[in-house]
């Protein structure tokens, strides 16, 4: 049951669904950006009209969800000041830099060349080509400044506390910049994202070449997705599992709840069946054990020491069965998806014009995939977040002292507001989606 009285789990669940919602548009638009500024080049270079039809389609898609993507924005800044202002005063300093330069910087490039490019035809395809460019870049480096601020939270470096203990003043923004939890998570981030977007470019090709509706140029936007579907699959696991052996140095809490480790000690195995109980401090499933692996997971060696739960006082341990499911989940996913990748790029191979029934039912399964890189991705944060608790600042700062105090009818009220809005604005964003997805190239239209 949820308290209704409780402010601070009230104020994180209306943050959670503002972050949440708006991260819906983020990944698409990290990765469907790169790929529309790559039609967008191909037709300078060849001035081949398969490359302005690709351009104009995806370019189409990534307008709808760059757009919604800035309305969802706007309100997280907005509730640091409303439910977070303690957390606002504490972390201003270090919070301050990357936010200021995400706005200086990232939006008014991006915002700046997506008007030109929106407003310029395919007449002027240099400019055109470098407008997208622009725009892929910006986006990018937005995500750098914004997970700059988080992962200061994960792991703060470079800074140091008020005589008072009130807040933290950032001593060196160089630190700030090379934190490597920064580069793990931003590297992850933007593989996830490319992943996303292939998913994405196979599902609507796929569901063109159905439709036998411009299937020459559909063909190529869905091996491109292939192709990058395998590149990204196989990396991300990779990459994960050195942020694993990160993570397992910095935070050692999150790490154990990853793996659900209760009692300290080294050459732990990783269980392939395994549920974890917060009430009883212990797992109360444990079955095929893999030995040594947990601790390779959490270390980076097979024989390695990890800090087991039972040896942190149970007010300083994050909620411990939602961050482990959370991450097992992801992990199956992920497998998933390898299989998946795979397929595509031997039926691409093995059938270019996609017309066999194995090809048809690897299309269809792509369409009806689509959602499971979204929850991925969710989970992957749900991850990050709720397994730093109870810290915002982790070590630092808790969550519990970060909250503003206000009546918690007041946060109900406007969460209840907060969720109506998104869904008309969900309900409005599929609609307009699918009615570009179901146009096809011919329903776009271009500026003069």
């Amino acid at each position: 049951m949820i308290d209704l009285t409780d402010i601070v789990l009230l104020s994180r669940f209306q943050f959670a669904i503002t972050v949440f919602f708006h991260f819906i548009f983020v990944p698409l638009t990290l990765g469907l950006g790169a790929v529309v500024a790559s039609f967008e080049v191909a037709y300078w270079k060849t001035k081949k009209e398969k490359w302005m039809k690709l351009a104009k389609f995806w370019g189409n898609l990534f307008k709808i969800n760059f757009a919604f993507g800035i309305v969802t924005g706007f309100a997280m800044t907005f509730q640091f000041g409303t439910n977070w202002g303690p957390y606002a005063e504490f972390m201003g300093d270090v919070f301050a830099s990357p936010l200021a330069l995400e706005a200086l910087i990232a939006f008014f490039l991006e915002g700046t060349f997506f008007g030109i490019w929106y407003f310029t035809s395919h007449k002027k395809p240099l400019l055109k080509a470098f407008s997208m460019v622009m725009v892929s870049v910006g986006t990018m480096i937005s995500a750098l400044w914004i997970i700059t601020a988080n992962a200061f939270m994960q792991n703060p470096v470079g800074y140091e506390m008020a005589a008072d203990g009130s807040k933290i003043l950032l001593t060196n923004f160089g630190e700030l910049m090379t934190n490597p939890y920064l580069w793990y998570m931003l590297s992850h981030t933007l593989l996830a994202a490319y992943f996303l977007s292939a998913v994405f470019l196979v599902a609507i090709s796929g569901y063109h070449i159905l439709k036998k509706s411009n299937a020459d140029i559909f063909r190529i936007s869905l091996k491109i997705g292939v192709y990058i579907m395998v590149i990204s699959a196989l990396l991300l696991p990779g990459l994960g599992m050195f942020y694993g052996h990160y993570v397992g140095e910095v935070q050692p809490v999150k790490a154990a709840a990853i793996e659900g480790v209760w009692e300290s000690g080294a050459d732990k195995p990783m269980y392939l069946i395994q549920v974890p109980s917060d009430s009883q401090g212990k797992n109360i499933i444990e079955l095929l054990p893999i030995p040594y692996v947990g601790s390779f997971l959490l270390t980076g060696d097979f024989r390695g020491e990890v800090t087991g739960l039972n040896d942190i006082a149970e007010e300083d341990r994050p909620p411990v069965a939602l961050t482990f499911f959370s991450f097992r989940i992801m992990v199956v996913l992920g497998i998933a998806f390898i299989l998946q990748a795979f397929a595509g790029l031997f039926l691409v191979l093995r059938d270019p014009t996609m017309e066999s029934s194995k090809a048809r039912k690897f299309m269809k399964l792509a369409i009806y995939s689509l959602p499971l890189p979204y929850i991925a991705i969710a989970l992957g944060w749900v991850v990050a977040e709720v397994g730093r608790q109870p810290w915002i600042v982790y070590g630092l700062f808790r969550t519990s002292d970060a909250v503003s105090t206000i009546p918690a009818i007041q946060i109900i009220f406007s969460m209840g507001l907060l969720v109506l809005f998104y869904l008309l604005l969900f309900v409005l964003f599929l609609y307009l989606l699918k009615k570009a997805i179901v146009a096809g190239p011919e329903g776009v239209q271009e500026h003069a």
